[in-house]
C-alpha cells in the first residue's frame, strides 16, 4: 500500500508506478521536487492554454483574494462574475445570451442536460430522450457518464446511468450512417437534445470528424426542434484552431458547455451558456419553475477573477496568432513522424495532434502499451498521457520551438523502442 493517503484519479495504485511531486511551474514547464524540469505536453489535462502561472492571471487571482474570497451566488452577485458573464456574451455567438456558472466540465454538462429537460418540461412537451454519439466522453458525474461511452470507465455504476439514444461516430467517408441514425431518432418525436463534442472526441481517442457533418447534425436537430448541446469543454478556447470548434461548421448551439481554458487553466470554473428561449422557459413568477441547480462554489469570485483575466488576454493579446503558429508546428511534426511505418492515422486539428502507434494489444484506452509509454516519456522529462496506443500532443500555446521539438523527438524515440 502507498505511504501517501492521497487517492489519485485514473491511477491504479496497485501497479506501484512513481508519482512525481511538482513544486512549481511556468510556461510549458513543470519543476519537480527531485530538481527535474518536465515539459507539459498535454496542458495538464487540456486546461492550461496560455501557460502555467501566467502573470496576468496570477495577478488577478492575488488581487481578488484580498477583496472577496467566496459568496453565495443564489440571489447575490459580485463584480468578477458580472465581468466574466459580460465578457463571454461579447466574445461568444450573440444567440448565447445567458451564462450559468458551475465548477467543472462534468457539472457544466449536468447543467446543460437539466436545462434541456427543464425546457421541455416547462413547455409541457414529453421530450426526455438524450441523443449521444458513440465513443463520446462528457465527464464522470452520473449524468455526464450516462451520455458518454459505456465500458470499463463506468461499468460498475451501470445501475445508476439513464438510457440514451446512440448514433455512430462518423468516420471519414461514412458520415451518412450517422446522419441517418440521428434523423431516425429525431423523427420519433421524443428527443430532447443531442449532445456532442464538436469535431474532436477527446477521451475516445482523439477521433476527428468533419465540420460538414457537424453542420448537418445541427440542421437535422433544428428541423425536428431537438436542442443542440455543444460540449466545448476540451475543444473550446482555441484548441481546434478557432475560439470554438463550432465556428468551423458555422454552427451555434442552443446550449454551450465551457470549462478548462475558461480560466486559462488556473482555477476550476465552468459555465453553461444558453439561448434566450432556454432561459425564458424557466422564467416565471412561480418559484416552482426556477432552475433548480447550484453548488456551494458557484461563480467563486477568485475563479471568476482568473476567468476575467483570461478573457482580457484573448481580447488584448495575439492569442489567435499563437494558436495558428502552434498549429503549423504541430502539423509539420505529424507529417514528419507520420511517415514512420510504426504509426497510423497521423492527424491534426488546430493545436491538437495525434498518431496511433501500431500495437497488437487490446484496442482503446486499456491497451497495455499506454503505461509503458507514459513511463518512457516520464523518464525523458516529458508529460504525455497516451490514450491507449494513441499518442497525442496538446501543449500550452506558449510552448517554445525547442520544447516542442523535445516532445516530438521523444515520441520518435519511443517508436524505435516499442
Amino acid at each position: 500500500m502507498p505511504a501517501s493517503p492521497v487517492w489519485h484519479p485514473f491511477t491504479q495504485h496497485g501497479l506501484g508506478e512513481p508519482i512525481p511531486k511538482v513544486t512549481h511551474a511556468e510556461g510549458a514547464l513543470l519543476h519537480t521536487a527531485e530538481g527535474r524540469t518536465v515539459i507539459d505536453a498535454i496542458s495538464s489535462w487540456w486546461v492550461t492554454t496560455h501557460g502555467h502561472c501566467h502573470p496576468r492571471i496570477m495577478a488577478a487571482i492575488a488581487q481578488q483574494a484580498q477583496k472577496l474570497d467566496q459568496l453565495i451566488f443564489a440571489g447575490w452577485t459580485h463584480e468578477p462574475a458580472e465581468d466574466v458573464a459580460a465578457g463571454l456574451v461579447a466574445i461568444m455567438p450573440p444567440e448565447l445570451t445567458r451564462v450559468f456558472f458551475s465548477d467543472s466540465g462534468s457539472t457544466s454538462v449536468e447543467v446543460a442536460l437539466k436545462m434541456a429537460l427543464g425546457y421541455w418540461h416547462a413547455r409541457g412537451e414529453a421530450r426526455h430522450r438524450i441523443v449521444v454519439m458513440d465513443h463520446s466522453y462528457h465527464g464522470d458525474t452520473i449524468g455526464a457518464m450516462s451520455v458518454g461511452a459505456r465500458g470499463v470507465f463506468n461499468r460498475p455504476y451501470e445501475p445508476l446511468l439513464f438510457d440514451v439514444a446512440r448514433i455512430p461516430f462518423p468516420p471519414a467517408g461514412a458520415q451518412q450512417a450517422t446522419l441517418d441514425a440521428l434523423e431516425a431518432v429525431c423523427r420519433q418525436g421524443d428527443a430532447a437534445a443531442l449532445i456532442v463534442e464538436p469535431l474532436v472526441l477527446g477521451a475516445g481517442g482523439m477521433l476527428f470528424y468533419g465540420a460538414d457533418t457537424l453542420k448537418a447534425m445541427r440542421e437535422i436537430c433544428a428541423r425536428y426542434g431537438v436542442l443542440f448541446i455543444a460540449d466545448e469543454v476540451m475543444t473550446g478556447w482555441g484548441r481546434t484552431g478557432t475560439l470554438l470548434a463550432c465556428e468551423q461548421a458555422e454552427v451555434v448551439p442552443d446550449i454551450l458547455c465551457l470549462s478548462k481554458g475558461l480560466t486559462g487553466g488556473a482555477m476550476p470554473l465552468a459555465v453553461t451558456m444558453a439561448t434566450e428561449p432556454i432561459f425564458a422557459a424557466h422564467w416565471s413568477t412561480d418559484r416552482a419553475r426556477m432552475f433548480f441547480h447550484s453548488s456551494s462554489y458557484t461563480a467563486n469570485p477568485i475563479a471568476c477573477a482568473a476567468a476575467a483575466a483570461n478573457l482580457a488576454i484573448w481580447r488584448e493579446e495575439p492569442v489567435r496568432d499563437r494558436v495558428a503558429d502552434l498549429a503549423r508546428r504541430q502539423a509539420a511534426w505529424v507529417e514528419k513522424l507520420g511517415r514512420f511505418r510504426h504509426f497510423d492515422n497521423g492527424r491534426t486539428l488546430g493545436t491538437i495532434a495525434a498518431l496511433d502507434l501500431r500495437s497488437n494489444g487490446e484496442s482503446g484506452y486499456m491497451n497495455g502499451l499506454a503505461p509503458e509509454l507514459m513511463a518512457f516519456f516520464r523518464d525523458r522529462d516529458v508529460l504525455l498521457r497516451p490514450l491507449g496506443s494513441t499518442v497525442y500532443v496538446m501543449p500550452p500555446y506558449c510552448i517554445t520551438d525547442d520544447q516542442l521539438d523535445a516532445v516530438w523527438n521523444a515520441i520518435g524515440e519511443a517508436v524505435i523502442s516499442f
